[in-house]
């Protein structure tokens, strides 16, 4: 769970900010898209061999 405790004589626009940036770095929002619907194991390898093939693909274009 994301917290953040609002400092003294802090404005409420800058803890807000702060809040979102620890919200981002938690991945609350990743972690909600990718359980909110069910991936077949099978699918879910195959996705992610895709990925790597094209990362792969992509870091010999440049060496």
């Amino acid at each position: 769970m994301v917290e953040v405790t609002v400092r003294k004589d802090e404005p409420l626009e800058r803890a807000l900010r702060r809040f979102k940036k620890k919200w981002e770095r938690a991945g609350v929002l990743r972690t909600l898209k990718t359980k909110s619907y069910y991936v077949k194991p099978s699918d879910e390898k195959r996705a992610q061999r895709k990925k790597t093939a094209r990362r792969l693909a992509r870091m010999a274009r440049y060496y």
